[in-house]
């Protein structure tokens, strides 16, 4: 009986309401004293959240105009083009990487695939701001000058150099049915059908692995993919998906993963690089794309689009970059980079560009080689393989290489685009007549094709938070604050991709 006494009390003191049971094994003998089992509760609930996206940083918390350091990541992956193209052009081996990631990328293409996220990102953002006739206007100043100017070299100054070394005669370079009159001709529009130029290059080591003349410039292929990208966003602008319709942005960046699942789904393995066979075209003037690499393409750059258009929405983390990085080395070791490695590349680009230290900003804001890089690279490493650079070793005549390039790009931005940027704030009478005539079937008014003024609406305008997506009332504090414009009008170059 002495036993059940303690027992018997804890129960009359129960039915009392003196004591409370307490599943977790216990009783309390205050009334107001919490449960254990609940008291661990609570205290779980309440403890710190090392990984809750809710209370991570939004994307456009992190963008800013005037820092950023999308320069330094610009001219980090054009180097990474010249390093990838260092193995085949000069020793006709594979590309860097691509031994370790069984061949789904290399060097080189991350370096591609990065840029059309950062172009993708940067483009709609100027799309935004800017009229269809200006936006077009701007897309055209940033590829066409520099591009016409390095074909023009190429042809006109490379390639004769080349055939005199080659003791080519200079009348057969001048008559050949290939010859750099039809490389202008016919590339002129980044077309790119055209990549040999009267039979030259076969003796380096590049085109003695390819049997014959080997091209002068096989960088240039991936920007048709490019202008094509470019035109994409200036339909969703001119329709007003961007301002008035994002989602749609959302279905079409979903249908274009719906078909990579599909081929990755049709694939014979899970290491698979897409193939790219096909063609769809030839259009006018730009000529034919691979089915492949212009989903893959357009997938990106709506990445980097869709980021841009919800970076109010979008959080932009350390803890979510390292586990994105994490997924993507898997994806590249162990395979499916193609389905689940591409968005976290994407992901990575954006934070490098908003999350790098304050010193990297200036890196690319004022003068921006990386396109002069990305276009002289590949003629460059060819011509010093011809005249015997790669017998260097690798690290020697990457330095050859990178020397010859840097001198090119820079001459390019300080010669070429640079004064070409000077033309984008240009007023309607300046435009060339094509432009001119675009805004006239557009209805466009000539006040928007002015030089833009940074009154209050067009700050609001250029801030997509302020254009009527549908934001939770928790999502309030996560809006950018309004930003002074810079002064200087290439200190915007970065942020408008021109």
């Amino acid at each position: 009986m002495s036993r059940l006494t303690p027992a018997l009390g804890a129960v009359h003191g129960w039915a009392n309401g003196q004591i409370q049971p307490d599943i977790a094994g216990g009783w309390a003998a205050n009334p107001t004293e919490k449960p254990r089992n609940v008291q661990m509760v609570t205290d779980i609930m309440s403890a710190p959240r090392t990984f809750d996206i809710r209370r991570f940083p939004r994307l456009a918390d992190r963008f800013d105009v005037e820092r950023n350091s999308f320069g330094l990541i610009r001219l980090v992956f054009a180097l990474g083009v010249l390093l990838a193209h260092a193995r085949p052009l000069g020793y006709a081996l594979a590309p860097l990487g691509a031994r370790i990631s069984a061949n789904q990328s290399d060097l080189g293409t991350l370096a591609v695939q990065g840029f059309f996220v950062l172009s993708g990102f940067l483009v709609a953002g100027s799309a935004l701001r800017h009229s269809l006739p200006r936006y077009l206007w701007h897309r055209t100043l940033r590829i066409f000058p520099a591009f016409w100017t390095c074909l023009l070299v190429t042809a006109l100054i490379m390639a004769p150099l080349v055939a005199l070394a080659e003791g080519r005669p200079l009348r057969e370079f001048w008559t050949h049915h290939e010859g750099p009159i039809s490389y202008l001709a016919t590339n002129w529009f980044t077309s790119m059908n055209q990549f040999t130029i009267s039979g030259l290059l076969s003796q380096t080591p590049y085109g003695q692995a390819m049997g014959g003349p080997s091209a002068f410039d096989g960088s240039l292929w991936t920007l048709r993919y490019e202008l094509a990208c470019y035109l994409l966003v200036g339909v969703l602008a001119a329709t007003a998906v961007l301002r008035q319709a994002p989602r749609a942005l959302i279905a079409l960046l979903a249908g274009t993963y719906i078909l990579i699942l599909r081929d990755f789904a049709a694939a014979p393995g899970w290491a698979v690089r897409p193939a790219g066979v096909d063609q769809i075209g030839p259009f006018p003037l730009i000529g034919s794309f691979a089915p492949t690499w212009l989903l893959y393409f357009s997938f990106l750059f709506l990445l980097g689009a869709t980021a841009r258009v919800y970076m109010h929405r979008i959080p932009m983390d350390g803890k979510m970059a390292a586990v994105a990085a994490a997924i993507m080395t898997a994806s590249l070791v162990v395979g499916g980079f193609a389905v689940v490695g591409l968005p976290c590349l994407a992901y990575l680009v954006i934070f490098a560009g908003v999350a790098l230290p304050e010193r990297f900003t200036r890196i690319g804001r004022k003068r921006d080689y990386s396109y002069g890089i990305y276009v002289y690279g590949f003629p460059v490493q060819q011509i010093v393989a011809l005249f015997g650079g790669a017998q260097l070793g690798l690290t020697g005549y990457i330095a050859l290489s990178l020397a010859g390039t840097l001198a090119l790009a820079a001459a390019s931005w300080h010669l070429i685009e640079e004064p070409a940027m000077t033309l984008r704030n240009a007023t309607p009478s300046q435009f060339p007549t094509p432009f001119r005539r675009l805004s006239r079937i557009l209805h466009t008014p000539a006040s928007l094709l002015a030089a833009p003024r940074h009154s209050p609406s067009d700050k609001a305008a250029e801030d997509p938070a302020s254009t009527p997506i549908p934001m939770r009332t928790s999502d309030e504090e996560h809006k950018p604050q309004q930003r002074p414009q810079p002064k200087h009008a290439n200190e915007t170059r970065i942020l408008e991709d021109v």
